[in-house]
């Protein structure tokens, strides 16, 4: 029997991060409504709704690690209360770029680049996302280039089509268990999909 869950996400890309990684778990799932309004900001002032919510409707929300030192950190400053049983809480070390760096040959065939130039321990940068803007923009392609990057006085920021090009390559090329092999919290991720059992009415006070 399928898991009828909400999701709740930063962007377009952890959607298709997200939804992909449903796809692929040995736990079938139904996705009834995703919550996606703006970034990290956005989960963190709603975590503790979602959370409520999750008493009748399983809820999985996926933010990045950002500035915090570890996933525990980041946990007891937004949740006030402990998760429900039916929410499913997946922190990605640092952004979700690390995991998508993680399948180096995906993403170099994408870009147009050699694997070899790609970090073997995507979990390890600082910044993954300008790590990912940095191979993108050297790209021998100018479509790939324009689509992703964009220099703004000389810094380089996402480019028009960022989560469109990157959330179709998710949907299509990316591999959730190469990139798992290089990332530890994907790993742990692609695990609490799989054993994810909510408990929902009657049966959740058992």
């Amino acid at each position: 029997m399928a898991v009828s869950a909400n999701l709740a996400v930063e962007d377009e890309l952890s959607e298709a991060i997200l939804r992909r990684l449903l796809a692929e778990s040995s736990q079938k799932y139904h996705v009834r409504v995703v919550y996606s309004g703006g970034g990290y900001g956005y989960i963190k002032k709603n975590i503790g709704r979602y959370n409520a919510a999750a008493r009748h409707t399983p809820f999985i929300v996926m933010t990045d690690l950002d500035t915090y030192a570890c996933p525990p950190e980041l946990i007891a400053d937004w949740l006030a209360v402990p998760a429900e049983q039916n929410f499913l809480f997946s922190i990605a070390i640092r952004e979700p770029e690390a995991w998508i760096l993680a399948d180096r040959a995906a993403i170099a065939k994408l870009l147009g680049i050699s694997a070899a130039i790609i970090p073997l321990t995507p979990e390890a940068i600082e910044d993954p996302k300008l790590t990912l803007l940095t191979l993108a923009n050297r790209s021998p392609s100018s479509r790939i280039r324009e689509s992703l990057v964009r220099s703004d006085f000389g810094s380089l920021k996402q480019g028009p089509d960022y989560n469109g090009m990157l959330a179709v390559f998710v949907a299509k090329s990316w591999s959730p268990s190469r990139a798992a092999q290089k990332c530890p919290s994907l790993h742990r991720m692609r695990k609490r999909l799989n054993d994810f059992t909510p408990r929902i009415g009657p049966q959740a006070s058992n």
